[in-house]
């Protein structure tokens, strides 16, 4: 247990000298410090987790926590706090009481969020050989207030729940106020600053991302082969590659949740907001990822490989490449093609090499436009760089030239492709296919156009689907082609 004191500004008029503790993870913030912690070891270096089994046989559960704190810890700045009890405490502190942090955190970490509150007259924290929870933190307690209040959120600090003078709870667990029931412990007040669980796990999922996916349906689409033989297996394998696909957003957000926290709609993300803790992401994940493999077994083989190589894609994505100028936006393009080839494994059909090229051309455009977006937006704030990110500001214009070019490329491809002579053999008027191109032109050039006015969302698919113009479009290019086959 360590204790630090920090200067004591209350007013002469103090209403209450009993001092008030407070829990930090899950209390004063929202989300576990220590979990956080973890995940931000796991995105910049992975290979120190290997060593907390032995840090842990050596000193336990504290040693851990100042180990791991020793190498990385959330910045204080940009955590999760519960506005409501951050409130309270305001008014507290201007009343002239005595507010202690007491947490199982390190020492190092609770003093970065002590001095960046600004409301505290000291911390009681784990030190690397007492980890500060449960029992030994209500011991901490006794030893150094005779009474206290205290705010907790979970079992863990049921002990100085029951032993405070007035017991208050913050975003409680359902265990906890359960046990505060069966014991009769009164809660003077409760804390509520969280979004639902239902609906922070449906946006975790992000099932509007799983338009993406409606790509394996187009190499069965472009074939002329639909029969319940086909179509079938693309919708097991649209599911499938659709599931894991979420376990894979869940898991890049929970690498991702020191950088999300540093930009302006990130944040809200639910693992960043606090709105869903760690372990609730990872278990997540894990169903996701089962129930995707339980469809495996009624897809062909060659689509169980290509959804191997867009996990392991993924994960040098999240991993690495990320942070790699280029060479992210071409792997992100790369995962739409792929897509495609997911497709075609799962109905047995081929993709040939134009709309292969096709796909490319028109998804790196789109990977352009979102990193144009992202600069655009740090530029109108005022930031150089991106965190997490390998752009500068300055890089936007080059992006713009990559994007656009890409998009003509896209176009061109296009019409190359519908002036082959084979074409006729699947288009029954494929002079009709023309007239897609007018619509492909003036939808890549006005997303371009909302870009560069700071319009456009970041991510060119949510545009999309949530785009009244880009719907019609994509409608009058479906009945175009229809029209084109029969």
């Amino acid at each position: 247990m360590q204790v630090e004191e920090v200067p004591d500004s209350t007013p002469a008029q103090s209403t209450s000298n009993l001092p008030l503790c407070i829990d930090l993870d899950g209390t004063l913030v929202k989300s576990d410090t220590f979990h956080d912690s973890l995940c931000i070891l796991a995105r910049t270096f992975p290979a120190s987790l290997f060593r907390i089994p032995a840090w842990w046989i050596s000193g336990g559960r504290a040693n851990v926590k100042a180990k791991v704190a020793a190498i990385v810890h959330p910045d204080a700045d940009r955590l999760p706090y519960n506005h409501a009890l951050l409130q309270f405490l305001d008014e507290q502190r201007h009343l002239g009481r005595p507010i202690y942090l007491a947490t199982g955190a390190d020492s190092l970490l609770a003093s970065h969020v002590m001095h960046h509150v600004g409301l505290f007259s000291g911390v009681i924290c784990s030190d690397g050989k007492t980890n500060l929870v449960g029992s030994h933190k209500l011991a901490g307690l006794q030893q150094r207030f005779p009474e206290f209040d205290y705010i907790g959120n979970a079992i863990p600090d049921l002990p100085a729940l029951a032993h405070a003078r007035h017991a208050y709870v913050a975003n409680p667990t359902a265990s906890l106020r359960v046990s505060l029931k069966a014991r009769h412990i009164p809660v003077a007040r409760v804390f509520e600053d969280r979004s639902p669980m239902p609906s922070a796990l449906l946006k975790s999922i992000r099932i509007h991302q799983w338009a993406k996916n409606v790509l394996l349906f187009l190499p069965l689409l472009l074939s002329h082969k639909i029969s319940w033989q086909t179509i079938l297996p693309c919708i097991a394998a649209f599911f499938c590659f659709s599931f894991f696909a979420s376990a894979n957003y869940i898991a890049n957000d929970l690498l991702d949740i020191e950088s999300d926290r540093h930009h302006p709609r990130k944040r809200f993300r639910p693992f960043a907001a606090g709105d869903l803790s760690v372990p609730t992401g990872l278990l997540t994940a894990l169903m996701l990822v089962a129930a995707s493999a339980s469809l495996l077994p009624r897809l062909p083989s060659g689509f169980a490989l290509w959804l191997l190589f867009y996990a392991i894609a993924t994960s040098a994505y999240s991993f690495y490449f990320k942070r790699v100028p280029i060479v992210d936006v071409l792997m992100l393009s790369g995962l739409y093609a792929l897509r495609m080839e997911a497709g075609a494994a799962a109905t047995g059909t081929l993709i040939s090499p134009w709309l292969a090229s096709l796909a490319i051309f028109l998804f790196l455009s789109l990977a352009m436009v979102k990193r144009y977006s992202e600069l655009a937006n740090l530029r109108e704030r005022g930031v150089s760089g991106s965190h997490g990110r390998g752009y500068l500001v300055t890089d936007i214009e080059q992006i713009r030239s990559f994007g656009n070019a890409s998009a003509a490329a896209a176009v061109v491809i296009f019409c190359l492709y519908i002036s082959r002579p084979d074409v006729d053999a699947l288009y029954r008027h494929s002079g009709r296919l023309w007239l897609i191109v007018p619509f492909m032109l003036y939808w890549l050039n006005r997303v371009w156009l909302l870009a560069a006015r700071g319009e456009l969302n970041e991510d060119p698919v949510i545009f999309a689907i949530r785009d009244s113009v880009s719907i019609t479009i994509a409608v009058c290019v479906a009945v175009l082609a229809i029209f084109a086959t029969f």
